[in-house]
């Protein structure tokens, strides 16, 4: 698991290890190498985020270099099963993609996204937006009044990406 905190650690992230296997199976190494992205899912803590699960790339997502826009199909469905069947407890989080870069940062189109799934959230909570670069993670969270919250590895928490 690596963690993540913000708000002088008042603000926890973390990742399970399966969902860093799942991200080093994507990072973009080679300069054909699509973007990809998924959902991620997991459990909710008071201001903590657990993340137990994130989807891979459906074949209904648009991938180019440089962009990647989820498709219709795959992730509702994942993210309703793991609903119905831990009654509740995981759930939509967030959002994660690559970016064809070492140490990742977010585009005017991420934040603008990241701030209208917020919008959209009927529980309220802050989307919490992840990129993953060949050498470094990015993540931030953002509420639906764009308000962010940008997460930092803990010491020797950072999993290595460039392998």
């Amino acid at each position: 698991m690596t963690d993540w905190a913000a708000h002088e650690g008042r603000c926890l992230i973390h990742l399970l290890p399966d969902v860093i296997t799942l991200f080093h199976e994507y990072v973009q190494r080679n300069p054909s190498d699509p973007e990809s992205g998924g959902i991620l899912l997991g459990t909710v803590h008071g201001p903590h985020n657990q993340v137990v699960h994130a989807t891979p790339p459906f074949p209904t997502d648009r991938r180019t270099r440089c962009s990647f826009d989820r498709g219709s199909e795959g992730h509702t469905e994942v993210a309703d099963q793991f609903w119905r069947e831990s009654s509740g407890i995981i759930r939509y989080i967030g959002e994660w993609h690559t970016h064809p870069e070492d140490y990742p940062s977010p585009s005017g189109i991420d934040l603008r996204e990241w701030k209208i799934s917020a919008a959209k959230r009927t529980d309220g909570r802050p989307v919490i937006g992840l990129i993953v670069g060949r050498k470094a993670i990015y993540i931030q969270s953002t509420s639906a009044t764009g308000k962010a919250l940008v997460y930092q590895a803990l010491l020797g928490n950072c999993p290595a990406l460039g392998h």
